[in-house]
């Protein structure tokens, strides 16, 4: 039965204006829309000042991101931070990124390419693409005059030789080196700097100071030559690896003449290097400490240093530490650092525990793509991302990642132009399955999987507040 007031109420407005009042529904809306009218509710955004990156799932707002911009009081350190298992866009995202990059006049970029197929790097394409001629670091092809770098080139400071090679022996051996080892290193390394004047010093003389130090550095030290001897020989046969073993040819000569480091991209192509051999972080501990003194200079440049399978570099206490200071003291020159990694537990789990909490603090932006849901859970107890955000990982699909800014964390589908995707797709699994769908339906899954995100970021979206715990 209906309320007499409201029969009332209409017989008196029929009166009035000879018709019935129209009745309205209620007045409904979604948070999306309410954030669309009442701006001050909506996620704050990046700026617009850098490279497009693509649009939120959620929002539809274009994506910008650039740490040279945000530095400061957006960004707390340039560096960033990219996870997530193969086939889900990493490749695709760095490379579209670097190509953006350059499009600004002072951008320098470094590529360690760990990766490829057909005998090159994943990055030949684009560097074909600007006229640019990869440095390819091959054993083989280094027999046959092929690129060198020296660790003991003149252009790295006499602290960072030594250094530096303390790095490549305490990786090799898989420990740090006592303190007989060390003085017998630091003695060889000293004396072969003081002598040799007449051209650079190599790490061949380095070995034979090594296997025949001079008396006058046993007196100094009150002990006997052949005791200075043997505290040398576990180093010597260290570093003979690289001198007249597996490694030889890439690092026991005078720095290849016409390396040239002031183009816009430089690429070190490491794929004709075993990924799981122990020459991989030896090779990006070298050309990581090579660049640091030959490469980073205090310019107006604005410099990306990118390394792909980064768990090399992260993952081992003595390689972390190198980087750990070209990380720190990188800021104050114009250094992002970009690190590619897999899974979170290759670098957490391991003996470097301590060194990798340290690079990974340093990394203010992190880019994370799909990954199984344990996996998903202890990156977001590692990184301190929000609830929401780590129960939608497993569920993402190739293209779109959940980004954190320093705080600022959004979902976010990577847009590629047509003129792009040739160089940034060389996987050739992810091409033939995706040339395998039409146009129109490959379009419909994408907007299929963005809806999906959509709706369960809009259905957590009160949890965004609450982290993992």
């Amino acid at each position: 039965m209906r309320d007499p007031l409201s029969v009332l109420t209409e017989a008196f407005t029929a009166f009035l204006f000879g018709k019935v009042e129209t009745t309205r529904s209620p007045v409904r809306t979604s948070t999306g829309q309410a954030q669309a009218v009442y701006l001050p509710t909506a996620a704050p955004g990046l700026g617009d000042s850098g490279v497009i990156i693509g649009r939120e799932v959620y929002s539809g707002k274009g994506y910008i991101y650039d740490p040279f911009q945000l530095y400061g009081q957006q960004l707390p350190a340039p560096h960033w931070l990219v996870l997530g298992e193969s086939g889900n866009g990493k490749s695709a995202l760095e490379k579209t990124y670097v190509l953006r990059q350059l499009r600004f006049r002072d951008r320098q970029v470094v590529v360690l390419d760990a990766q490829g197929e057909d005998g090159v790097g994943e990055w030949n394409l684009i560097a074909q693409e600007l006229g640019i001629t990869p440095i390819r670091l091959d054993p083989t092809a280094a027999l046959d005059h092929g690129i060198r770098l020296n660790p003991l080139d003149p252009a790295i400071t006499t602290t960072g030789q030594l250094a530096l090679l303390r790095t490549i022996i305490e990786v090799a051996l898989g420990h740090g080196l006592d303190e007989r080892s060390g003085f017998a290193l630091k003695v060889a390394h000293a004396y072969v700097n003081e002598t040799i004047v007449e051209r650079q010093p190599v790490l061949m003389d380095i070995v034979e100071q090594l296997r025949h130090p001079e008396p006058e550095s046993a007196e100094a030290m009150n002990v006997a030559i052949d005791d200075v001897r043997a505290w040398g020989l576990d180093v010597a046969l260290v570093l003979d690896r690289l001198v007249d073993g597996d490694l030889r040819g890439m690092f026991d000569g005078p720095t290849t003449v016409g390396v040239d480091l002031d183009a816009p991209l430089t690429v070190f192509d490491l794929s004709h290097i075993d990924r799981n051999s122990i020459a991989m972080p030896i090779l990006m501990a070298i050309v990581g400490v090579w660049l640091e003194h030959t490469w980073i200079r205090p310019d107006r440049k604005k410099r990306i240093f990118l390394v792909e399978e980064a768990w090399h570099i992260i993952n081992s206490p003595f390689v972390a530490q190198l980087f750990q200071r070209l990380l720190k003291f990188g800021r104050r020159l114009g250094l992002s650092f970009v690190a590619v990694v897999h899974h979170l537990s290759d670098v957490v789990d391991g003996a470097a525990a301590k060194e990798a909490a340290a690079i990974l603090k340093m990394a203010s932006t992190r880019t994370i793509y799909a990954q199984k849901a344990d996996e998903a859970r202890a990156t977001g107890r590692v990184l301190g991302l929000p609830r929401w955000a780590v129960e939608i990982i497993p569920s993402l699909t190739p293209g779109i990642a959940v980004w954190d800014v320093n705080g600022n964390v959004q979902v976010v589908k990577h847009l590629i132009t047509e003129s792009e995707r040739p160089l940034v797709f060389t996987d050739r699994a992810m091409t033939e399955s995706s040339a395998d769908l039409p146009d129109d339906a490959l379009r419909a899954a994408e907007l299929e999987a963005e809806e999906r995100a959509a709706a369960f970021v809009e259905q957590h979206l009160g949890d965004s507040e609450s982290t993992v715990a």
